[in-house]
């Protein structure tokens, strides 16, 4: 017989259960990938919406940097609906309070929602929740960017525009976290997770490049493209995401054991059966059947599958009562000044780099994107690895342990509120952040990196605090010490 093609080996060698968790591992990087593209483009439009305009006027016409010839006569005829600087309101001298409210009404609206986000996401269907917010957040998203087309210049519209927005986002963030959590339990989770949290980059990038490419053109554009993104990855949620391997008959955690039988020119691997003997199978296990129905499955197809104990049918804890969990509050408050440093370098880098080097709002943009890839070398090149670091620690492999402690006894539906928590409680520091850098900016940038250097501080504080706890109780600080308890 002729050897099979290499491609086919490799498909084979991996388990039915391993390919659909590589294939809800890239689903949910994806999505969350998209609700953070579409939160970059207000950062690189900022420097469209203010520009920068000379102090004096040739031949009774105001002109800027980007419109004046040699001769003094504009190269280009502005549009009805914009002025040589910036787009109103945000062409006052206020321009840096207007945007940073802009921010503020974001991401006040954000963490507000995350408190309530997880209490609601445990008791809908993932699946539905969770595009329900990507199609509400891409038609907000696109909502803004109409602003330009039909001439508007309402401040409050703008406002109205980002807090609704940053409601429907609170949608994403518990819904990924406990979907992937119940895909991949906690063997492998600080690695997996660590990994899958690179979603925040590759958002911040592709939201940064695609706003950025129109932003000096059509600013509108850098608002619709990434709404329209953002509705269609929900789509794909309503149509492709599976909240629970149960859901598709595949095995709640991971078998760690194959073996390889070779015969003739082909290689076989086949999954060691779960349990060996039959006999030692609980009363209440029960085995997988065919799609007929009539015989079970046999030899590598065996998966066990526990039937629902006490733990699945239990109420959905209460936020209090997640409060009380070791940690939470703790972990909490340090993602809040975390998240302030993280998100003021989120909104508000590329109009920096705008006012500090002189570059043009694409450039800027263009630039800023190098924050996430850690490549410019100074103060970015650090800035970017030690504050993302444990920002994505944080909201990702902390609030999964954290949601599966011993003190909740296997209550499987605390993991979306203890995520909520730890995320909404950080959401206030990403408001803050902004809204201090809009406010503290006119003074000079050198007291937002000092506001933001004192915020840093405070987020050690609890670190230490927990640290401390750590070494006195081991154990008591996180869930790491304690098995992961599968439902």
């Amino acid at each position: 017989m002729a050897r099979l093609p290499a491609g086919i080996r490799f498909i084979v060698s991996f388990s039915r259960d391993q390919w659909y968790r590589a294939f809800i591992f890239i689903l949910t990087f994806l999505l969350y990938a998209s609700f953070h593209l579409s939160r970059k483009p207000i950062s690189i439009v900022k420097g469209e919406l203010h520009k920068y305009c000379a102090p004096g006027k040739k031949d009774g016409v105001r002109v800027n940097g980007q419109s004046q010839t040699a001769g003094g006569v504009p190269t280009h005829q502005l549009p009805d609906n914009e002025t040589d600087c910036g787009w109103a309101p945000f062409d006052q001298d206020n321009y840096q309070q207007l945007l940073g409210a802009l921010d503020y009404s974001f991401l006040c609206a954000y963490a507000v929602g995350m408190y309530l986000s997880g209490i609601i996401g445990e008791r809908l269907p993932i699946r539905y929740y969770l595009t329900f917010g990507m199609l509400a957040s891409g038609t907000f998203t696109a909502l803004f960017g109409l602003g330009y087309f039909y001439n508007i210049h309402s401040f409050s519209f703008y406002v109205v525009t980002q807090i609704i927005n940053g409601l429907v986002q609170t949608t994403g963030w518990p819904s990924v976290v406990t979907c992937l959590s119940n895909w991949f339990g906690k063997g492998r989770r600080g690695l997996i997770m660590g990994v899958w949290n690179s979603h925040t980059s590759v958002g911040n990038i592709l939201g940064s490049l695609i706003a950025g490419y129109w932003v000096s053109t059509c600013w509108g554009l850098s608002f619709i493209v990434p709404g329209a993104i953002v509705a269609a990855m929900g789509v794909v949620c309503f149509l492709f995401l599976i909240e629970h391997p149960k859901d598709i008959a595949c095995s709640p955690t991971l078998v760690a054991h194959s073996k390889s039988y070779e015969n003739g020119t082909h290689r076989f691997r086949l999954q060691r059966p779960a349990v060996p003997d039959e006999k030692l199978l609980d009363p209440e296990t029960q085995c997988l059947l065919l799609s007929d129905g009539k015989r079970p499955i046999r030899q590598n197809h065996v998966v066990l599958l526990p039937a629902a104990d006490s733990g699945s049918s239990m109420a959905a804890i209460s936020f209090t009562g997640a409060l009380k969990i070791p940690g939470v509050v703790e972990f909490s408050l340090c993602l809040l000044f975390a998240k302030l440093v993280s998100y003021t370098f989120l909104f508000w880098l590329p109009l920096y780099i705008t006012n500090v080097d002189h570059l043009d709002a694409q450039e800027a943009g263009e630039l800023s994107t190098l924050f996430d890839v850690g490549g410019i070398f100074g103060m970015l090149l650090l800035s970017g690895a030690l504050v993302s670091g444990p920002y994505a620690l944080i909201t990702t492999a902390v609030s999964a342990d954290l949601g599966t402690h011993k003190s909740l006894k296997g209550n499987a539906h605390a993991l979306a509120t203890v995520t909520a928590i730890i995320d909404g409680t950080g959401s206030v520091g990403a408001a803050l952040g902004p809204l201090l850098a809009g406010l503290i900016s006119p003074s000079g940038w050198n007291n937002v990196f000092y506001m933001l250097m004192l915020a840093d501080a405070c987020a050690l504080l609890f670190l230490i605090r927990l640290i401390h706890k750590e070494l006195s109780c081991p154990g008591s600080a996180t869930a790491d010490q304690v098995p992961f308890k599968e439902h």
